[in-house]
């Protein structure tokens, strides 16, 4: 899909404050108000935006420790490998999960409470999944960048 210069302003501007209204984004593109609310229903429609979220702070939520986890499966058969990502994906700690070549399978992105809270959900929660043959875990020292904005 090609988007012409005024779809990539709007992109942009929704990815830095989707709580802008169609006014304020009008003034900054130069549109009119009906003319902006019909480019983000198109965009939209064709699966370019798919939701809107809040950002939350995880230090307010109290939620500040993150590890990514390398998870190595016993066995690659799509039985094993279907079975993993369902179960993981039931995992609130996991907020991110992916399917990654070289020496593991999986990478996570781990969100709990402190050290305790991981070894709670390694020993409790991760390694009851029955098909991980091993795991490799990293933690967070310091958050140098972190966005969610895509350059278009």
């Amino acid at each position: 899909m090609t988007f012409d210069v005024i779809d990539q302003k709007l992109l942009q501007l929704l990815q830095a404050d989707s709580k802008q209204t169609n006014k304020a984004l009008s003034n900054k593109l130069n549109l009119s108000v009906t003319a902006v609310y019909e480019r983000i229903k198109k965009l939209e429609n064709q699966g370019v935006i798919n939701k809107y979220v809040a950002l939350v702070n995880k230090e307010k939520v109290a939620k500040s420790f993150v590890a990514f986890c390398h998870v190595k499966l016993i066995q690659h058969s799509q039985d094993y490998v279907i079975k993993f990502e369902n179960e993981v994906a039931n995992l609130q700690e996991v907020l991110e999960c992916y399917h990654i070549s070289g020496d593991y399978d999986y990478l996570l992105k781990v969100l709990v409470k402190d050290m305790a809270a991981f070894r709670e959900f390694m020993v409790n929660r991760l390694t009851k999944i029955h098909h991980i043959g091993s795991t490799h875990s990293m933690f967070m020292i310091n958050e140098v960048k972190h966005t969610t904005a895509i350059t278009i």
